[in-house]
Parts: C-alpha cells; structure tokens; sequence
C-alpha cells in the first residue's frame, strides 16, 4: 500500500470518529419544547417539527425524548417555571416558540442550546445580531413587526371604506408591532382603536363588543402565541360580530377565517428542526446565524367574506396564493 493511499484512509478513519463523536451512537437526547399556549393550539406546528426532525434521522423514543411543556396562557410565572424545570431535567437543547419563551429558557440556562422560531430575537435582546447571535441563543425571526403594517394595508384594500380599524393585543409584549402599526395607519388615514385583551384569551368577547361600540369597520390582532391558541374562538366572534378580519396565520383561515397574510409558520418549524439537528450534531448556537422569515401566504376565504356580505375585488382576489371558495 502506497503512502499516499495510507494517508486517505487515515483521513476517512479520522472523519468517521469526528462523525461518531458528534453522533454519540446509542446516546438519546432529550429535547424541551416550550410554548405559551396548548397543545391543541400548536399540534400543527409541532407536527411539522416533528415531521422534519423524522426526515433528518431523529426518532422521538429511539435518539431523541421530546420533553412537551405548555404554559396554558398562564402568563409568565407559569412560562419560568416550565422553563426551569426543562433546566432540572438537563435537556440538551430547548426550542423556544417565540421570543419572551426564549428569555424565559435564557433567563433559566446560560449553557444549554435553545432554538428560537418568530418573533424579532434581535429587538428584544435575545441574540447580539443576526448574523453572529452569540451565546447560547440562535433561531429564526418571523418579521411579525414588518408584516403587521402590510396586514393593514391589505385589509384596506379589502374594505375600501375602512375609516376605522380594531387591533387586539394582550399584554405585556407586542409594543413593537403596535408602535410599528400607528403611523402605517395614519398613512393610510385609518383610525386606529388598540383594544387590550386578557393574557387567557377568555374575554375575547368583551373585546368584540368594545370594537363594535367604537365602530370599528374591520379588525386584526397583534402577532403573538395566545391569540394562535384561540383562533378558532376568534374566527367566531369575528363572524358574529361580522367584521371582516385579517389574521397573521393561515390556519385562522382554515378554521373559517376571511383571510391571512403572514409568515409560513410550518416553514419555519422545519427549519427549526434544522437548527436542532445541526446542533445535537455538535454545532454551537453563536455560530448559527439567527434567520428571518423567506417563505410568506396571502390566503382568502370567499365563504367567510359571503357570511358579513363582504364582496371582494377579482383584482385583490388575484393577488391571493390560495382562494378557498
């Protein structure tokens, strides 16, 4: 054997140990999985993960435990508590469903890897920047800030007369979106009611019917966790109430919503389950650059718009990637 041919396979030796460490063969890692909300309200997401981290190798109950902890909207004593008991247990990286998860996590461990997926990682000081977040933090932003004004601005195009727009938010958090949203409407000459909601999301109702002693034309929500959990409530009242209504996810549209215009979330948890593989495979989250958002739907349901009367443009119809009839 020839020298040159010795030092190929020393090379390809060196590589398969590399692997092997990095793979740690027979090891099963455990995985937290934070959320503010239910299970029911981000199966659909959590199946996306789930579905990727499978097309990527990881077998929940054969190389990797999925440690599920849903803070039920409890606020966010409830969030650091779970939080710190993801810590107790030593699990070896924690995804993080939006940024005030993700400082709950951070708040709890310095060390352990956690994955971040929406929100703005950088604007609420999670990461130093997106291309070098540093620390123990990395993931992807939703760009739900930049989004709520074109949320707006489509729901104008859609209701042409719309002289006054109700926003729900719940408290604390969403100052950005709002403060984002407030001069957007001025431009557009709206007025803009900022209606506040409870964390639980069961005095949505109440909201409703405060939107409609303002007289709001049309009505929207702020982009944030609690209000995905309960869009099939708000999809209900928005059909009671019959206002037309724009939400940031299409499955408010799938669950009867007149339409949304938004991140591809399920896009998003995949490429969250990305960031996981690459670092149980041993890559460190300060060298992951945090990712936005490249992937977004416009998706309409001319059945909702049927049920307020509300008739829409072929034109803005068009400009939909999905018309659910």
């Amino acid at each position: 054997m020839n020298t040159k041919m010795i030092g190929c396979l020393v090379a390809v030796l060196l590589c398969t140990v590399s692997f092997g460490e990095a793979q740690q063969p027979g090891k099963i890692f455990r995985i937290g999985f934070l959320d503010p909300s239910t299970p029911s309200g981000m199966a659909v997401m959590v199946d996306a993960f789930r579905q990727e981290l499978g097309n990527l190798g990881w077998i929940d109950g054969k190389n990797i435990t999925i440690e599920y902890r849903f803070a039920e909207s409890q606020g966010d004593k409830r969030m650091k508590e779970l939080a710190a008991d993801l810590v107790r247990l030593k699990v070896d990286l924690i995804v993080a469903t939006g940024p005030p998860v993700a400082l709950a996590a951070k708040n709890a461990t310095a060390t352990i890897p956690i994955v971040v997926s929406g929100g703005d990682p950088v604007g609420r000081g999670l990461v130093a920047s997106l291309a070098r977040p540093g620390g123990n933090v990395t993931g992807f932003s939703a760009l739900n800030t930049e989004l709520i004004t074109k949320r707006l601005e489509v729901l104008k195009d859609a209701v042409p007369k719309l002289a006054r727009a109700g926003v729900l938010w719940m408290p604390p958090g969403q100052d950005a979106q709002r403060k984002e949203l407030r001069p957007a409407a001025q431009a557009l000459k709206v007025k803009l009611e900022e209606i506040e909601t409870q964390r639980d999301a069961k005095n949505l109702e109440t909201a409703f019917q405060t939107a409609k002693q303002k007289q709001v034309n049309a009505i929207m929500t702020t982009d944030v966790r609690s209000f995905f959990s309960a869009r099939k409530r708000l999809v209900e009242l928005a059909g009671k109430y019959r206002l037309p209504a724009i939400y940031f996810q299409r499955e408010f549209v799938d669950e009867g919503g007149l339409m949304s215009y938004g991140t591809d979330y399920i896009d998003l948890y995949r490429r969250a389950a990305v960031y996981v593989d690459k670092i149980l495979k041993g890559a460190k989250p300060a060298d992951l650059p945090v990712q936005q958002a490249t992937k977004f739907e416009f998706i309409i349901n001319l059945k909702a718009a049927k049920q307020i009367g509300l008739t829409l443009s072929p034109e803005f119809l068009s400009r939909a990637n999905q018309v659910i009839k």
